[in-house]
């Protein structure tokens, strides 16, 4: 499973590194929401909660799904732009001034497109266009609670009256909290677009996606961008551009805009916030391998100390070359390492990569 982009014919001056305070606006929202996928940003939620204005901590929750349980891309409105070739703003003003060019119907299937299941990588009408889809809408939008519905019915009876409602509460957002944020984040987001650039220049696409994240690789000779996710996805930049925006806040998310008719970007931790967490395919090999009851058994005496295949056999009760197939699987997913004594061979099992499987299962699920 995962995302990919086709990249064929791109030259590199269409490539772009650029910050967004808007999605930085969106990934703080989303941080204080969900505080329990950014366990290292509790502090910083904790106090910025405590601050807010009862006023608008409730219009917050009023659209708390555009950010809460995903990213949506109302975030990134230059990706909506015609064109293709748009950048983010370098002010949160002018990336809501991009997002007032996009159209009524751009901003409500952007802003329905995850609470409502509309299609996300082909071209179909939205909700403002089919009286069907509008009663799905509303349908699945009154399944998720009272607040959502309301919001859905107002936004496809009202489109510009909630677009101008939502560029005000951005605006407060700034002056309650986020400006203070960015001003802090801004150097290390800049600085971090300055290395990517300088190493796209240098080394190449390969090299500069490569450091984005352990989840980002490009295939140069088939021209495909893939990004590594529990979904399925795809895009396409034609004749537009692709835009790699670094945040600060957003990790473990690794987030990849392929909506239909937008230009592709990719939404990546800025360097130094976290440690790179296994590949999708690494992560269910991990949990595959100790699924089953033998190589739990075997765990518990490799967690205690080095053993040989022969000795495991014996405390097992079962032949060497079974013993042998069972460490083999577990040498695979990364979790035993061997250690060679004289003529004998000691496997022993890695505590840390096992310890981390918890957080490497969220990281992956969350990515």
């Amino acid at each position: 499973m995962s995302v990919t982009i086709d990249i064929t014919g791109l030259p590199l001056e269409r490539v772009s590194v650029v910050p967004s305070p808007l999605a930085e606006l969106g990934m703080a929202l989303h941080a204080l929401s969900e505080p329990g996928h950014h366990p290292e940003l509790r502090g910083w939620a904790a106090a910025v909660s405590s601050r807010l204005e009862p006023c608008l901590a409730d219009r917050l929750c009023e659209a708390d799904f555009l950010w809460r349980t995903t990213f949506s891309d109302v975030f990134a409105p230059f990706a909506g732009l015609p064109g293709g070739r748009a950048l983010p703003g370098a002010t949160l003003a002018e990336e809501l001034d991009q997002l007032d060019e996009l159209t009524d119907q751009q901003f409500v299937n952007a802003a329905l497109e995850f609470t409502c299941q509309l299609r996300y990588d082909v071209q179909e009408p939205g909700p403002l266009e089919d009286p069907e889809l509008r009663r799905r809408s509303l349908e699945l939008a009154a399944a998720r609670g009272a607040v959502q519905e309301r919001f859905t019915r107002r936004l496809l009876t009202d489109p510009p009256a909630v677009r101008a409602w939502f560029r005000r509460l951005m605006l407060d957002c700034d002056e309650a909290f986020f400006a203070d944020t960015w001003a802090r984040v801004q150097p290390q987001l800049a600085a971090d677009a300055r290395h990517r650039t300088e190493l796209l220049r240098r080394k190449g696409l390969g090299e500069a996606l490569a450091s984005l994240s352990g989840a980002v690789s490009l295939d140069e000779e088939a021209g495909l961008v893939t990004v590594d996710k529990l979904l399925v996805g795809r895009a396409a930049t034609g004749d537009g551009g692709l835009v790699l925006v670094p945040t600060s806040l957003g990790w473990p998310h690794v987030m990849v805009l392929h909506r239909y008719g937008w230009q592709p970007s990719i939404t990546y931790p800025a360097s130094g916030t976290r440690p790179q967490a296994p590949s999708v395919e690494q992560l269910t090999r991990r949990l595959e391998a100790l699924a089953h009851p033998v190589r739990m058994r075997l765990c518990r005496h490799l967690a205690r100390a080095p053993h040989t295949t022969s000795e495991l056999a014996d405390a097992h009760g079962m032949s060497a070359p079974e013993i042998s197939r069972h460490l083999t699987v577990l040498k695979k997913a990364g979790l035993i390492t061997d250690c060679r004594r004289g003529r004998y061979v000691q496997h022993q099992l890695d505590l840390t990569a096992v310890a981390r499987l918890g957080s490497d299962f969220i990281e992956g699920v969350l990515r």
